[in-house]
């Protein structure tokens, strides 16, 4: 048996495909210690790890900031923020535990540098693509990003500063965000779907998303339009205005899920429209035809394993690069302008393209494929007795 402590971002997309993952390897009788937040507690302990709660070291407003924060420099302070409101805790938790490996989402880097720091293994769990240098490409950051990293770059050297001062070894900016080709790394997407996947190492495998297993409804009995913005960037009330405008005399069910009871309760819609704060995504896209998303991996990845074509509508660049990666793989198109005229043009050129539901399909094949939970378990087990021997 092995002690295993994860690390997550306090967000949804980043949490969720760990679950599967954690409720696997204690079904193999490991023992899973997961930091994390109180609003994740209750999924953590079903799961079946034992929940360690950062919140009296971090409010959860900052926390919230981290999953949201777009600026560079920004989201360099408030990871080093996080990292050093939480090094007491963290180092005498994990002193006193023992682990045989860390687990840490690789934006999560208050594990990441307790592992450097303390000498425990470490294996990275990526939830967005793979990141180096040429998977950054598919980003495509605009002149005015660039300028704003540049400019960014005094704060971001101050920020590595502190975090040296107390005994982390971070090299640089890269060091902090891009997959070390050297670290076990587990990213929860597939090869295939993987932008140059062929430049990183064998110790970054990709194992496809990590999905609870529920029934599935057969695709030519799908009717209904799924939409959603996610759990974080989701307040645009005339962006769900126009759906309803757009799709007012839509044949089949039309399923929104808005993010807030305030901004469900200022719609009004036809009676084919069922509008909710949130829904259970992965069971709505089971009866959906297509799915309306902001391109988060998280349901990009949830879209695609449904075999669902998808119209994207990104809110941030991280965003954006999903969405340039599915209209890459013909699985998806981008909704180019927040108009009811467009996204019922939207809508009616996905439904009338049998191409982007056959390689939505083709891509959710290489996703099943990859071997989801049990072989990142598996992997994390392989890794765990190599370090050993």
């Amino acid at each position: 048996m092995a002690i295993i402590a994860f690390f997550c971002l306090p967000a949804y997309g980043h949490t969720n495909p760990t679950l599967e993952v954690v409720r696997e390897l204690t079904k193999r009788n490991h023992q899973v210690v997961y930091f994390s937040f109180s609003p994740f507690q209750q999924r953590i302990e079903e799961a079946g790890a034992r929940f360690i709660n950062c919140d009296a070291e971090l409010s959860m407003d900052k926390a919230g900031a981290m999953a949201a924060n777009s600026d560079v420099g920004g989201s360099i302070k408030l990871l080093t923020d996080t990292t050093l409101a939480l090094d007491k805790k963290i180092c005498e938790t994990l002193q006193a535990l023992q682990p045989d490996c860390i687990v840490a989402d690789s934006m999560a880097v208050w594990g990441k540098f307790a592992a450097l720091k303390l000498g425990i293994p470490l294996i990275s769990s990526t939830t967005t693509f793979a990141f180096n240098r040429y998977s950054a490409k598919i980003m495509k950051q605009s002149f005015g990003q660039l300028f704003s990293l540049i400019c960014s770059m005094p704060q971001i050297r101050r920020q590595i500063r502190r975090l040296r001062e107390h005994g982390y070894p971070v090299k640089n900016l890269l060091s902090i965000l891009q997959n070390d080709d050297q670290t076990c790394t587990i990213v929860y997407t597939s090869r295939e779907f993987q932008p140059y996947a062929e430049t990183f190492s064998d110790r970054i495998q990709f194992v496809g998303p990590s999905l609870r297993q529920i029934s599935t409804e057969a695709a030519d009995a799908r009717t209904a339009v799924y939409i959603s913005l996610g759990t974080v960037n989701n307040q645009h009330p005339d962006f769900f205005r126009n759906c309803v405008e757009a799709l007012r005399d839509y044949p089949g069910e039309v399923i929104m899920a808005v993010g807030t009871e305030n901004q469900a309760a200022a719609l009004e819609a036809p009676a084919h429209f069922t509008i909710r704060p949130q829904v259970d995504q992965l069971e709505v896209l089971q009866k959906a035809a297509l799915f309306l998303t902001h391109g988060g991996m998280n349901s990009v990845n949830e879209g695609l394993y449904a075999e669902m074509p998808l119209i994207l509508y990104p809110q941030t660049a991280e965003q954006g690069g999903v969405a340039r990666r599915v209209v890459q793989l013909n699985a998806g198109i981008l909704l180019e302008e927040n108009s009811p005229a467009a996204i019922r043009r939207a809508v009616n050129q996905v439904l009338t393209n049998p191409v982007l539901k056959e390689n939505a399909a083709a891509i959710s094949r290489s996703f099943r494929q990859a071997g989801g939970a049990v072989r990142a378990a598996q992997l994390i087990e392989g890794w765990i007795q190599e370090k050993k021997n």
